[in-house]
C-alpha cells in the first residue's frame, strides 16, 4: 500500500540492540526519514512496519514502525539534573501538597541559607507551595517533601515515565515498551 507520507507522521520506535527502548520519557522516537536513513546506513533492523510505504520511480519500502539498533547503546548510569527529570521523580507532583499543577522546583534548603542547587535539594513545589515555603528552612516552614530528594537512576526515570505514556502509541510498540508489566490470566 502506498500513500501520501507527511513528516510528522508514522514515527519509528527505536530499541536498544536488546529491544528495550532507548528511553521511556520523553519515548526513543524517530521521525520515518530518519529511521529509513538509518536502514540504508545498516545501523538498525526492522523489527515492525506500517501499512504505508513511501516511494521512488524504481523503489518502494514500508515504513518502519519499530527499530532495533545493531550496536548496543549503554545507557547513563544517572541521568542530567534538569527541571523536567526533577519533575519526572517526583512523578509530576508537588512534593509538598502532591498538586500536579503550577510546577515549579524547590530548594529544600534554600541558597540563601547555603543550600545548593542539586538532586538531594531540590524537589518539585507546585507555585502556592513554594511561595509558602519562601526562604524559611523545613521546621520553620513546617513543610517537609513527601520523599527526601535523591539522585534517581535512568531506570527511576524510566519507572515513572511509564506512568505517564506519550499521547501516540501505535499497536506495534506494545510489545516493547511495558516488558516488566504483569501479565492479564
Amino acid at each position: 500500500m502506498t500513500v501520501a507520507v507527511s513528516p510528522d507522521a508514522h514515527p519509528a520506535l527505536v530499541l536498544n540492540a536488546d529491544y528495550r527502548p532507548l528511553s521511556y520519557y520523553p519515548l526513543s522516537l524517530w521521525s520515518w526519514q530518519d529511521a529509513i536513513k538509518a536502514v540504508f546506513l545498516d545501523r538498525v533492523n526492522i523489527v515492525a512496519e506500517y501499512e504505508a510505504a513511501v516511494h521512488s520511480p524504481s523503489f518502494a519500502m514500508r515504513l518502519p514502525s519499530v527499530v532495533s539498533l545493531k550496536s548496543y547503546i549503554r545507557p547513563n548510569r544517572h541521568p542530567a539534573f534538569t527541571r523536567f527529570n526533577v519533575f519526572l521523580r517526583d512523578r509530576f507532583e508537588c512534593q509538598y501538597c502532591g498538586s500536579p499543577s503550577e510546577l515549579t522546583f524547590d530548594h529544600v534548603i534554600p541558597r540563601s541559607r547555603g543550600g545548593r542547587t542539586e538532586w538531594e535539594n531540590v524537589c518539585a513545589a507546585c507555585s502556592p507551595c513554594n511561595l509558602r515555603k519562601g526562604n524559611k528552612m523545613p521546621k520553620q516552614a513546617g513543610m517537609w517533601p513527601l520523599q527526601k530528594p535523591f539522585m534517581p537512576t535512568v531506570e527511576d526515570l524510566h519507572r515513572n515515565g511509564r506512568k505517564f505514556p506519550p499521547n501516540y502509541l501505535h499497536e506495534s510498540w506494545m510489545d516493547f515498551l511495558y516488558w516488566d508489566s504483569e501479565l492479564e490470566p
